[in-house]
């Protein structure tokens, strides 16, 4: 059984910088396929990164890329997301996926391809 429990969100102005964090509890994770996505009301999750664990492999989607960035620490068990130069658009629900299936690690590859889900954690960039 997996547990991922997101923190490090909350609110900021335009321009300003956070980091969220993803701690994964339970079975063993090293090998997994691990990602970002985000939620905007009751519209549908959106991926915006995602890391294949063991090989530190990175992929983006691209209307975050050059502002957000993927890593992992595989001995605290954590995923991170580092987010700068926010803006009011990145308003948002943020949550923390995996998944043991490793091929086609992107964050382009669907929710339904990730089994494993945190509840979130809330941005909100005024």
């Amino acid at each position: 059984h997996v547990q991922l429990v997101e923190s490090g969100g909350g609110s900021v102005q335009t321009g300003g910088s956070l980091k969220l964090s993803c701690l994964i509890s339970g079975n063993t994770y090293e090998d997994a396929c691990m990602g970002w996505f985000r939620q905007k009301q009751s519209n549908e999750r959106v991926g915006l990164a995602a890391i294949a664990t063991v090989s530190g492999r990175t992929d983006y989607a691209d209307f975050v890329k050059g502002r957000f960035t993927i890593s992992r620490d595989i001995a605290e068990k954590k995923l991170y997301l580092q987010m700068n130069n926010l803006k009011r658009e990145d308003t948002a629900l943020y949550s923390c996926a995996a998944d043991h299936a490793t091929a086609d690690c992107r964050p382009t590859r669907g929710e339904h391809r990730f089994g494993y889900w945190g509840r979130g954690t809330q941005v909100t960039v005024s």
